[in-house]
């Protein structure tokens, strides 16, 4: 029986637990965090890569460049 109220009365597994799922919601709250990071550093880039190939176009000489 003491062993029984010993156990009930114990509460670093429980403390252990709460700090696990603590940890667990954070990683999940982190990686949603960086997929839409992601997804918004690929639309930059994409963007930027657009814009310079439509001006490296425009700048590029008629004859194509290669002196004939």
């Amino acid at each position: 029986m003491k062993f029984l109220a010993k156990l009930r009365r114990n509460e670093e597994g429980a403390t252990a637990i709460e700090y696990g799922l603590i940890a667990a919601l954070i990683a999940v709250a982190a990686i949603a965090a960086m997929q839409g990071l992601g997804t918004q550093l690929t639309n930059t880039f994409n963007t930027t890569s657009t814009t310079l190939e439509t001006a490296n176009e425009a700048a590029a000489p008629a004859g194509g460049g290669n002196g004939s």
